[in-house]
């Protein structure tokens, strides 16, 4: 486990005393029954997503359905997120168990793969050179990046008309880069999640094709897995992007290192559903055992204690955050940080 899974590697007593109220209120807890009911409306939804196929599949009408599977697909992936960083039970293989079948079973991204890559991307976040989110990227970050395959002027431009598409060709790079990290890990482990991963696609295919037969089962398969990663690709984009980038000469804290390099995208009902609740990126990031239904209780404390200490703590609304993470990657990626959007939070 890294310091920043564990909550260690702290800036001495800028973070141990907002660790210390974190604690008090009981945020870092488990939120097991949470994602019991999390489970059993997501199993509710992939019924009536069956049900569909089977009502409507020998009509055009049933590609209405594929926004709605994209959806649950971004929600199981979620949960296989939340079980990576060991959120939702106490023992490791428990939270293993719930990864595998959310993220390899359900949603066809390799668990452990990807769970690695998230470990090093928590542990150096906007870290040109360690950081997989900028270094295995569709998107260029930085100059060294725009120039491994166009002069960096051309691919700014690109990056700015093509902003979306790339956002959504950008998560199918994230799930390439896990199945591929599965090489590094034990062959028992390839071959278990080998096997779910195959589960996943034979099944997803052979019940498209009974429901729906090759044309209509193609199209509702293209349109339902780019919508999913287009959905993947909007929840984290505001995260990081445009926000402050470490070099060699940067000399941050933990505390500074995860509160700098990240965004939070504002509140409300709708955002914290579509998002997961992950606009709460900042909380995330400092408290990544955090359960995800706690960070939104936890942002008060964070910001009392950025004030606190002088830390700057960047949040915007929705529309603002794309806007400006279009800005910047559509600007001349070779700068070292970003400018960035500000507004106060009360």
């Amino acid at each position: 486990m890294t310091a920043a899974e564990s909550g260690s590697g702290s800036s001495g007593g800028d973070f141990s005393e907002l660790v210390r109220e974190v604690r008090a209120a009981g945020l870092l807890e488990k939120a097991t029954g949470y994602y019991v009911r999390d489970a059993a409306v997501n199993g509710v939804w992939l019924a009536a997503l069956g049900g569909v196929l089977v009502v409507a599949g020998g009509s055009w009408w049933v590609l209405a359905g594929a926004p709605a599977a994209a959806l649950w697909s971004a929600r199981v992936a979620f949960v296989g997120h939340d079980a990576s960083h060991r959120q939702i039970v106490r023992s490791r293989a428990g939270n293993r168990l719930i990864g595998l079948v959310h993220m390899s079973l359900s949603a066809g991204v390799a668990f452990t793969g990807w769970r690695d890559r998230h470990v090093r991307h928590h542990a150096r976040p906007n870290d040109p050179r360690r950081d997989p989110n900028v270094v295995e990227s569709a998107l260029a970050w930085t100059l060294a990046a725009a120039e491994r395959w166009l002069p960096g002027r051309v691919v700014a431009v690109a990056q700015g008309v093509l902003f979306l598409p790339l956002l959504a060709l950008d998560a199918a790079v994230v799930s390439l880069s896990s199945a591929l990290g599965l090489r590094r890990r034990p062959r028992w482990e390839r071959l278990l999640e080998g096997v779910l991963l195959f589960t996943h696609f034979t099944g997803y295919a052979a019940c498209l094709l009974a429901a729906l037969g090759p044309v209509r089962a193609a199209a509702f398969a293209v349109l339902h897995q780019t919508l999913f990663a287009l959905h993947l690709g909007c929840s984290f984009a505001p995260n990081h992007k445009g926000m402050a980038i470490a070099d060699a000469e940067t000399e941050w804290d933990f505390f500074r290192a995860q509160v700098l390099t990240s965004r939070n995208v504002r509140p409300s009902p709708l955002t914290d559903w579509l998002l997961g609740g992950l606009n709460y990126q900042i909380e995330h990031h400092l408290f990544p055992a955090m359960p995800r239904p706690h960070l939104r209780h936890a942002r008060a404390l964070v910001v009392r204690h950025c004030r606190r200490v002088g830390v700057p703590y960047t949040e915007t609304g929705a529309l603002e955050s794309y806007r400006a993470v279009r800005r910047y990657m559509a600007a001349a990626p070779g700068r070292r940080t970003a400018s960035r959007v500000r507004r106060p939070v009360r």
